[in-house]
C-alpha cells in the first residue's frame, strides 16, 4: 500500500509562515498507519465541489491521513473562517498568522456544498479566531442555519474552538442546536504548555460541561491524540474528566508529526493498545468510543452518529 506522505510535505510548503520550531526527525510509520494515496473519480468529484464553492477543508489543511477514504465516498469536513489560525499548537498543520476578513458568503457556500454532495451528516470545524470579538461564534450560527435551510434532513456536527475570553460566544453556538457539539481536549493537561499553549485544559472541559447544562439533549463529543508523551494513566484520567462533564462520545487517535517543525512523536501506540483504551472508555460510561491509530474527530462521523443515537435509545 502507498503512504500518504506528499500531502504533508505540500501542506508545509503551502504555509511557510508556520511557526518556527527546532527540527525533530519524523519517525518511520509502522505498517498499521499506512494508507492509500488519494485519487479516483469520486475523490476528484468531492474536490471539485469543494473548489467550486470556494471552501476550505480540514482534510487538506491538517493533512488528514484519511482524506483518500473520505473523499472517495463524498465526505469532507468543512473548515470555516479561513485557513489561517491565530494560535500555534505544536501538533497542528494549519497555518498560523493574521487571518483575513470573514467571507459573508461562506455559510451559504457550505450549505450548498452539503446539498450538492448529498451529505446526510456534515461536520463543520474552524480555525481559532481569537481576533474576533465572539471568536467566530456567529459565523457558526449562520452556517448551521444555512445548512438547515438548504439540506433540512442533514444532521449537523460542529467541532468548535474553545471561545476562550469570549463571553457568551459558546452559548450562541449551543443555542443554534447542532446535533453534535464537539470540542477536542487533544492531550493530557500536563502537556498543554508545550502542545496546546494557547488553550487551557479546564476551560475546554468546562465548555463541554456547559453544553450539557444548557441543552441536555445535545450530544457532546471530544477527542484525544496519543503519542505525544502521555501515559496510559493520564489518558484514563482525561476519560474520567470527560465523563464528569457528561461527554457522550470519545475519539482517540495516533498523533502524526506533520513536519519536522512540529512536536515529535514520543511513540506509536499499537492497535491492541487502542483496543484496550476503547474497552476502558466504554467501561467508564461513554455512549460511543472510536479508538484506533487512524481515528480522527470526523472520520466516519455519519455512521458514528447513527450508532450514538442508537446507544442513547438503548439506555433510556
Amino acid at each position: 500500500m502507498a503512504t500518504l506522505i506528499d500531502a504533508r510535505t505540500k501542506a508545509a510548503l503551502r504555509h511557510p509562515e508556520k511557526r518556527e520550531r527546532p527540527d525533530s526527525p519524523v519517525q518511520r510509520k509502522p505498517d498499521w498507519i499506512r494508507v492509500r494515496a488519494p485519487g479516483g473519480a469520486q475523490y476528484q468529484a468531492t474536490r471539485d465541489v469543494v473548489r467550486a464553492h470556494n471552501l476550505v477543508t480540514v482534510c487538506e489543511e491538517a493533512a488528514c491521513p484519511n482524506i483518500g477514504e473520505c473523499w472517495s465516498v463524498r465526505h469532507a469536513t468543512f473548515m470555516i473562517m479561513g485557513e489561517v489560525c491565530t494560535r500555534a499548537c505544536a501538533f497542528c498543520n494549519v497555518a498560523t498568522g493574521k487571518p483575513g476578513e470573514l467571507d459573508p458568503d461562506e455559510p451559504r457556500n457550505v450549505a450548498r456544498a452539503t446539498a450538492a454532495m448529498g451529505l446526510k451528516h456534515v461536520v463543520v470545524t474552524s480555525v481559532d479566531r481569537d481576533d474576533l470579538g465572539d471568536g467566530g461564534a456567529q459565523h457558526f450560527v449562520e452556517t448551521i442555519a444555512a445548512i438547515r435551510a438548504a439540506a433540512p434532513e442533514t444532521t449537523i456536527e460542529v467541532l468548535t474552538p474553545d471561545f476562550m475570553r469570549k463571553p457568551g460566544a459558546a452559548e450562541r453556538v449551543i443555542d443554534a442546536a447542532p446535533d453534535v457539539f464537539n470540542h477536542n481536549l487533544e492531550t493530557a493537561p500536563r502537556l498543554y504548555l508545550s502542545i496546546r499553549p494557547g488553550a487551557r485544559y479546564f476551560h475546554s472541559l468546562r465548555l463541554l460541561q456547559s453544553v450539557k447544562e444548557r441543552d441536555p439533549k445535545q450530544f457532546t463529543k471530544s477527542g484525544l491524540m496519543v503519542g505525544l508523551g502521555e501515559s496510559k494513566e493520564e489518558v484514563m484520567q482525561v476519560m474520567d474528566d470527560l465523563r464528569s462533564a457528561d461527554v457522550d462520545f470519545l475519539t482517540i487517535g495516533q498523533y502524526l508529526q506533520p513536519t519536522r517543525k512540529h512536536a515529535p512523536i514520543d511513540r506509536y501506540w499499537t492497535p491492541d493498545e487502542f483496543k484496550a483504551l476503547e474497552t476502558i472508555a466504554y467501561a467508564k460510561g461513554f455512549l460511543m468510543v472510536s479508538a484506533s491509530p487512524l481515528t480522527r474527530s470526523s472520520h466516519h462521523a455519519g455512521e458514528d452518529f447513527a450508532k450514538l443515537k442508537a446507544a442513547r435509545a438503548a439506555r433510556l
